[in-house]
């Protein structure tokens, strides 16, 4: 990772996920399931947390929007997109709710806590598999 990538880091409120994201950790996760077991798991997941609420879903694109209410706060956008039968990518978009110039690593930290939940509740295929996909 470059200098210029640690600056944004360090002075970022948001972290999103992505096919090539220079984290390994924060790249798209692939889970072997339809697109609709995944929407279920993830309400499931979010029902259970405290403080976390579920304000939105769309199935028909894909969207799920969810409000972290207790400790920092922060809104979520969660992308799930079945690119084949029994290949489901899940992607994450996470604005932390904070009058400082950055987060300090909270919304990265979030999101590697949920991927590694959803990994015990749904079975994970890989990461950053876009290219995989295409062939």
């Amino acid at each position: 990772m470059g200098f210029i990538q640690n600056v944004k880091k360090i002075f970022s409120k948001k972290t999103e996920t992505s096919e090539k994201h220079e984290d390994k950790t924060l790249q798209t996760h692939y889970y072997k399931a339809m697109r609709e077991k995944v929407f279920a798991e993830l309400e499931t997941m979010f029902s259970k947390k405290q403080g976390f609420e579920v304000s939105s879903i769309s199935e028909e694109h894909g969207e799920m929007i969810v409000h972290v209410k207790s400790g920092k706060k922060a809104f979520m956008v969660i992308t799930i997109i079945m690119v084949r039968p029994y290949r489901t990518a899940v992607d994450f978009s996470v604005h932390t709710d904070t009058v400082l110039f950055s987060d300090f690593g909270y919304s990265a930290k979030l999101i590697r806590s949920l991927y590694k939940e959803l990994n015990e509740r749904l079975t994970f295929t890989g990461t950053g598999l876009g290219d995989e996909l295409s062939r």
